[in-house]
C-alpha cells in the first residue's frame, strides 16, 4: 500500500504543513490546472506529429512516388520519438526524485515547444532530398525525450498534492490534459486544410509557439510537491533512483509496463493507424477523420476524468480490467464500421475507441501507477514503466499497416485483440492499491486527525460529504 503520513496537529490558517494533508494540500487545485495545461501543450506537440505523420508526411519528407513505402518511413519516424521515450522518462524521473518535480516539468515543456516549432519550419524532401527526413528524425527524438520526462513529473505532483480519497479525480484531470490537446492537435489541423500545400502542416506545429509561452508562465507558479520536500527534510532522498526501484520493484515496473501497452498501443491503431487507413481506402476524407477524432478527443475529457474519479469509489482495478474487455473485443467491431464509410459510423468508432477503450484506461493509470511505487522512487517507476510501454506503442501503427499489407483489416483487428489480451491478464496480476481495506485505513486517519484537530477535522468531513461520500 502506498505510504501514507499522518500531518501534525493544525497548524493554523497561516502555515499549512509541510507535511502533506489527509485532504490535501491548499495548491491542489491550482497543481492540477498547471499539471493539465501542460499535458495539454506537450500531448498538442507530440500528437500533432503523429496526425502529421498519418495524413502528410509520407509524401512531404520522403519519395512521393512510392506511397506505401513513405507511409512506413513516416511511421517509423513517428515511432522513433516513442522510442527514445523510455531514456527521456529515465533522465526526467531521476531528476524528479533527485532535485524534485517542478524543475523537471519545465525544462521538459520547453524542450518539446522549442522541437515542435522546428518541425513547422523544415525544409521538404522536394527541397533538400533524404535530408529533410534525416532532420525530421533528430526533431523527433528531442520530441521524445521531452515528451518521455514530462509525464512522472505532471503526474506526480499532482498526486501528491491530492487529497488521499480524490487521488483518481486529480490525476484523472491531469489525464484529461491529453484529449484536450488531442482535440487542440485535430482542430488546428482541420482548420490548416483550406491553407493547402505545406502551410496546411506547418501551421500547426509554429502556432505551438503561443501554447509553450502560456504554459511556461503557468508552471513556474506552481509549488512543489510536498511529498518531495518531506523527503528532501528528512534527508531521505535516493542516492540512485533508477537502481534502487530496479533492484526493489521490477516487478511492478513489469507490470505497470504491460498494462500501459494495453492503452497506449491499443490508441496507435484504433486512432492513429485508422486516420491513415481511412484515407487511404477512400473510406473518409480527412475532414471526416480529423472531425471524428475530434468529437471522440472533446467526449475524452469528461471521460478520463470520470473515469478516474470512478477509482476512487471501486478501486483502480475493476475499472481497469473493464477498460481492458472492451479493448479485447474491441478489434474486428472497429473495422466493421468503419468498412461501411458513412460518417455516422466512423464517428461511433472513433467515440468507442477513444472515450472508452482509451479513456478507461487512461484515466486510472495516474493514481494506479504512483501508487505502486514509495514515494523516494516514484517518480523514476511510474515514469519508467509507462515510458518503457512507448517502445512497443510507437511502432505499432508501422506493424499495423505491414499487418494490413499482408492480410487486410483482419490483421490490424487482431492485433488490438491481443493487446487487449495482454492488458487483461496484467490487470489481474497486479495488485489493488486502493481497495477496501486502503479506503477504510484513510476512514480511519481521518477520524484520527479529527480528533487531534477540531477545524481541519471539520473541513475534511464538509468535503468528504460534499463529494458524496
Amino acid at each position: 500500500m502506498t505510504e501514507r503520513n499522518v500531518p501534525p496537529a493544525d497548524p493554523g490558517p497561516a502555515g499549512p504543513s509541510t507535511r502533506h494533508p489527509i485532504e490535501g494540500t491548499a495548491s491542489r487545485k491550482r497543481v492540477a490546472i498547471g499539471a493539465s495545461v501542460g499535458a495539454t501543450i506537450e500531448t498538442y506537440d507530440f500528437i500533432g506529429f503523429g496526425i502529421a505523420a498519418a495524413l502528410y508526411f509520407n509524401t512531404v519528407f520522403f519519395p512521393a512516388n512510392d506511397p506505401l513505402s513513405g507511409t512506413l518511413l513516416s511511421f517509423a519516424t513517428l515511432g522513433i520519438g516513442f522510442a527514445v521515450r523510455p531514456l527521456g522518462g529515465i533522465i526526467g524521473g531521476y531528476l524528479g526524485d533527485k532535485i524534485g518535480r517542478k524543475p523537471v516539468l519545465v525544462a521538459s515543456l520547453l524542450l518539446m515547444g522549442v522541437a515542435t516549432v522546428l518541425i513547422g519550419a523544415l525544409p521538404t524532401y522536394d527541397q533538400i532530398g533524404v535530408w529533410a527526413g534525416v532532420l525530421l528524425v533528430l526533431v523527433r527524438v528531442v520530441q521524445g525525450l521531452a515528451f518521455g520526462a514530462e509525464w512522472g513529473g505532471a503526474i506526480l505532483m499532482c498526486f501528491e498534492h491530492a487529497p488521499w480519497r480524490k487521488r483518481g479525480l486529480y490525476t484523472g484531470i491531469t489525464q484529461a490534459g491529453f484529449p484536450v490537446g488531442l482535440l487542440l492537435a485535430n482542430l488546428a489541423f482541420l482548420a490548416s486544410v483550406p491553407l493547402g500545400g505545406n502551410w496546411a502542416w506547418r501551421v500547426p506545429f509554429l502556432l505551438s509557439a503561443i501554447l509553450i509561452a502560456v504554459g511556461i508562465i503557468i508552471r513556474l507558479k506552481v509549488e512543489e510537491s510536498p511529498e518531495f520536500e518531506e523527503l528532501k527534510d528528512e534527508g531521505n532522498i535516493a542516492k540512485n533512483p533508477l537502481t534502487e526501484v530496479l533492484r526493489t520493484d521490477w516487478r511492478n515496473i513489469l507490470r505497470a509496463f504491460c498494462l500501459r501497452v494495453t492503452e497506449t498501443a491499443g490508441y496507435a491503431v484504433t486512432v492513429t493507424f485508422v486516420l491513415s487507413y481511412l484515407v487511404s481506402e477512400e473510406l473518409a476524407d480527412r475532414s471526416i477523420s480529423l472531425t471524428a477524432t475530434m468529437i471522440a478527443s472533446a467526449l475524452g475529457i469528461g471521460a478520463t476524468i470520470g473515469w478516474g474519479a470512478l477509482t476512487d469509489r471501486v478501486g483502480r482495478r475493476p475499472v481497469y480490467l473493464f477498460g481492458t474487455i472492451v479493448t479485447l473485443l474491441w478489434g474486428v467491431p472497429l473495422f466493421l464500421l468503419l468498412n461501411t464509410g458513412t460518417a455516422v459510423a466512423v464517428v461511433l468508432a472513433f467515440v468507442v475507441s477513444y472515450a472508452i477503450c482509451q479513456n478507461s484506461l487512461a484515466g486510472v493509470q495516474g493514481a494506479w501507477f504512483s501508487e505502486l511505487f514509495a514515494a523516494r522512487t516514484r517518480t523514476t517507476g511510474a515514469s519508467l514503466a509507462y515510458q518503457l510501454s512507448a517502445v512497443v506503442s510507437g511502432f505499432t501503427p508501422l506493424i499495423a499497416t505491414a499487418l494490413f499489407a499482408g492480410f487486410g483489416w483482419i490483421g490490424p483487428a487482431l492485433l488490438i485483440t491481443v493487446y487487449g489480451l495482454l492488458g487483461v491478464a496484467a490487470t489481474l496480476l497486479t495488485r489493488e492499491t486502493w481497495g477496501r481495506s486502503e479506503r477504510a485505513e484513510v476512514e480511519a486517519l481521518e477520524r484520527s486527525l479529527a480528533l487531534a484537530s477540531p477545524v481541519r477535522g471539520e473541513a475534511a468531513s464538509a468535503e468528504s460529504t460534499a463529494s458524496g461520500r
